[in-house]
């Protein structure tokens, strides 16, 4: 399974309670469109340390970073370059 199919599927089935994939699109906001909140960035933050095992750093925690499946997927990316 693929970084963006990990990142849709914990989105689809934790925040929009569905296995619908049109639910989601890769580069929807989930702050803008209210599908996380504070807490679910948190959640966001520990699935992916522990999914793929990189330290996310405070600083990196922005929105920049986090904000759709397709910006946590390219984090993913740079982080296991590092």
């Amino acid at each position: 399974m693929s970084s963006e199919e990990k990142i849709r599927g914990f989105i689809l089935e934790n925040y929009l309670f569905t296995d619908d994939q049109s639910e989601l699109n890769n580069d929807d906001s989930f702050l803008d469109q209210g599908i996380l909140d504070s807490t679910g960035i948190l959640e966001i933050i520990f699935f992916v340390e522990d999914e793929f095992g990189i330290k996310i750093k405070d600083d990196e925690m922005i929105p920049d970073n986090l904000d759709s499946v397709n910006k946590i997927v390219a984090f993913i990316e740079r982080k296991q370059q590092e």
